[in-house]
Order: C-alpha cells, then structure tokens, then sequence
C-alpha cells in the first residue's frame, strides 16, 4: 500500500478518499468550533486506512494533525500485551465502524466525532500549593486535550466492558461511541466527563 504525496493530495482534492474504501469524508461536520482544528478529519486528512506511518510525537501538538481514526487505533494499543500491534488496532477499528454504521444507518466517522465532541470534559481540577498544604483549583481544559481527554476515556471505558466479557472490544467501543454520541450517561466517557466536571465546579 504505496502512495506518494503528490497522488494522495490529487486523492484528496478529487474527494473519492473513503476510509477502509467505505466511509466518505466529505459530509463530516465538527459542531464545536473551538475543536475543529484539533480533529483531523477533512481535506488533506482523508485517508483510506488510519495507519499513515508518521511522526506525531516528534513535536508538540503535531499529533493534532493525525487523523482522528488513527488516533483512537493508537489510544487502543494500551495495557502492555498490546503495545505496538497497531495492525490489530487497526482492525478492531474497522469493524467498530462496520458495527456503528449497522446500529445507527449513520456515516461511522460522523458517530465518532460527535462522541469525541459529547465525552471532552471541559474544566478540570488542579493541584495547587506547595510545602504539604495541597488544596484543587478549578481551571479550563484547553481544546486539544479535551480531544486527548475524549479519546482516553472512550478507549479505556471500552477496554473495561470487553475485559473477561463475551463481547468483543469491537463490540464494546461501538457501544461506548454510540452512547457518548447520544450524550448517554449509559456512556463510560459521558460519566467520567460528568464527575470531572462536578469535581472542578465544586473546587471554583
């Protein structure tokens, strides 16, 4: 699976990049303004598998322009067993969205862009004080690491529910995208984000 850049921007810029050859980019909307730069899903960053081979941790933030399929294949390679098998991400990924196209009737990546939009928390509590007299500030959560936070939270509430369960992590995340696109408190994510947010406004 070979292309250079000039043909994958000609690609691009024709618009017939689906991901998996399935899923079209084109009609995906971000609904948050202050997040559209931060989820990288239209344009130069269509792509038709979420494993691009490049070098996002070499710099900071220029893990924002990895495309956001592919980073919820990378946030799925986590707990030690699975470090570095980005293959079988990769396919986990693939039939997640097989499953939430099945479940919804909707386009996959729109689904999962509106559970990252539904699970960034968007304040948070930090430790503030020194010489043991610790006490939590409530400060804001900057854009990019609601995404990070999202992202997070998504994968670890489905690798929670597949764990010693007869469902499939693949079964597990879509369940987990669909509730968090809902804005469901059914939702891993959803909760999370809630008691974060809770927490922050009880430490203004």
């Amino acid at each position: 699976f070979e292309t250079s850049p000039r043909s994958t921007t000609t690609m691009a810029a024709g618009g017939d990049v689906k991901l998996f050859a399935k899923w079209q980019y084109d009609d995906i909307e971000v609904n948050d303004i202050s997040l559209e730069d931060y989820i990288a899903v239209k344009g130069k960053y269509s792509v038709y598998l979420p494993h691009t081979a490049g070098r996002y941790q070499k710099k900071r933030f220029r893990k924002a322009q990895c495309p956001i399929t592919e980073r919820l294949a990378c946030a799925l390679m986590r707990k030690g067993r699975n470090n570095g098998k980005k293959l079988k991400a990769v396919r986990i990924v693939q039939s997640t969205l097989e499953i939430i196209h099945l479940l919804t009737d909707q386009n996959p990546i729109q689904v999962v862009v509106q559970a990252i939009l539904q699970s960034g928390p968007r304040e948070d509590s930090t430790r503030v004080g020194s010489a043991g007299v610790v006490r939590r500030q409530a400060v804001d959560m900057s854009p990019f690491r609601r995404v990070n936070m999202a992202l997070y939270l998504l994968c670890t509430g489905a690798r929670e529910a597949a764990f010693r369960n007869v469902k499939t992590i693949s079964e597990c995340l879509a369940d987990e995208i669909i509730n968090a696109a809902r804005g469901s408190s059914n939702s891993y994510a959803v909760k999370k984000k809630d008691e974060i947010e809770r927490v922050a406004r009880a430490n203004r």
